[in-house]
């Protein structure tokens, strides 16, 4: 028996044998691997629509997180910029009531010193009064005829006045 020409016995035998185990896979395995098969590849199309799933949802909160981003930095600038605005009110209206408590403080000072002036001026007045009284008197008492000797007579009083009063 040669391995390269089978005998027409052992040929038969291997058809008939492979027919049965061909109709028995055919009948009882070929349907069992063919539904393995495609559980397999319901459950693999199954996974990738995950996937594809998973990634446009990961696309969209990718865009939602950029966009949140986007509208925090607008809140953020505006809000600085109205910091920014009120800064400025509260130093315009600090300079403002400053100048306004300065101004009425220049009001005041200058209406002490008015007063101060005039009463300064009532002063020199009540006392120029007092020396023109004094000196009248003098002059009355002496009762000089001559215009020098009068004059000397002032001088020597304004002069006596002045050092009374210093």
């Amino acid at each position: 028996m040669s391995l390269l020409t089978p005998d027409s016995g052992l040929l038969f035998w291997m058809i008939l044998s492979f027919g049965i185990v061909l109709v028995i896979l055919s009948k009882y395995g070929f349907p069992v691997i063919v539904k393995a098969i495609e559980d397999r590849k319901a459950y693999i199309e199954g996974s990738l629509e995950t996937a594809r799933k998973a990634n446009e949802q990961l696309a969209n909160i990718q865009k939602e997180g950029e966009r949140i981003l986007a509208e925090a930095k607008e809140k953020q600038n505006a809000i600085l910029k109205q910091a920014m605005a009120e800064k400025e009110n509260i130093i315009e209206e600090a300079r403002e009531k400053a100048a306004a408590t300065a101004n009425l403080q220049l009001q005041e000072a200058t209406r002490r010193i008015r007063e101060e002036k005039e009463k300064a001026i009532r002063e020199v007045r009540a006392e120029i009064t007092d020396l023109s009284i004094a000196i009248a008197e003098k002059v009355m008492e002496d009762k000089i005829g001559k215009d020098k000797s009068q004059e000397a007579i002032i001088n020597r009083l304004l002069d006596e006045m002045s050092f009374n009063k210093s």
